[in-house]
């Protein structure tokens, strides 16, 4: 996990829990994952909360587009994004009007070291409406704009995928 806090800005990006085929699916792999993305976030912001409540802070989570359209093969990993992107919009109500509350979903922007081949990357090249993977500093940019330069805009998730999610 990683964290990165300003004086007024906290953005954490979660650790990737998937598992790769339903059969491999074990309760405590699952109750882990799932407690570990839910309860830390909520353990960090309410550490965080009277910093950020007298800076007018915000907090930014790196959700993912398969957080509202499942990827196959990882049912852990989307229900935990889920829950996060769920978490993000409980949070902005309960914390507003002094934090604000929001989530980036990335989508194709680096590629997995192993597991995907060209083809597969080419078929989600093909279903993005921009037809190019994106960069690390495209959701730096997201992170930027919903934390310095979006005041009105709290417990929202911003897609940053290429108009990939038009065609999923």
């Amino acid at each position: 996990m990683e964290c990165h806090l300003g004086s007024d800005i906290l953005e954490r990006a979660h650790p990737e829990v998937r598992c790769p085929h339903p059969s491999f699916y074990r309760p405590e792999r699952m109750l882990d994952g799932l407690a570990a993305l839910a309860h830390g976030l909520r353990v960090l912001v309410e550490a965080l909360l009277p910093e950020l409540r007298t800076a007018g802070g915000c907090v930014i989570n790196i959700v993912d587009i398969h957080a509202e359209r499942p990827m196959p093969g990882h049912a852990v990993y989307n229900i935990s994004k889920a829950g996060l992107a769920m978490l993000t919009r409980t949070l902005a109500a309960e914390l507003g009007p002094a934090v604000r509350v929001n989530g980036v979903a990335p989508g194709a922007i680096l590629w997995p070291e192993s597991g995907s081949d060209d083809a597969a990357r080419q078929d989600i090249l093909d279903r993005t409406a921009l037809g190019r993977v994106g960069e690390a500093s495209d959701i730096a940019s997201a992170v930027a704009y919903l934390s310095l330069d979006a005041p009105y805009v709290t417990g929202q998730i911003l897609a940053v995928d290429g108009g990939r999610s038009l065609n999923m």
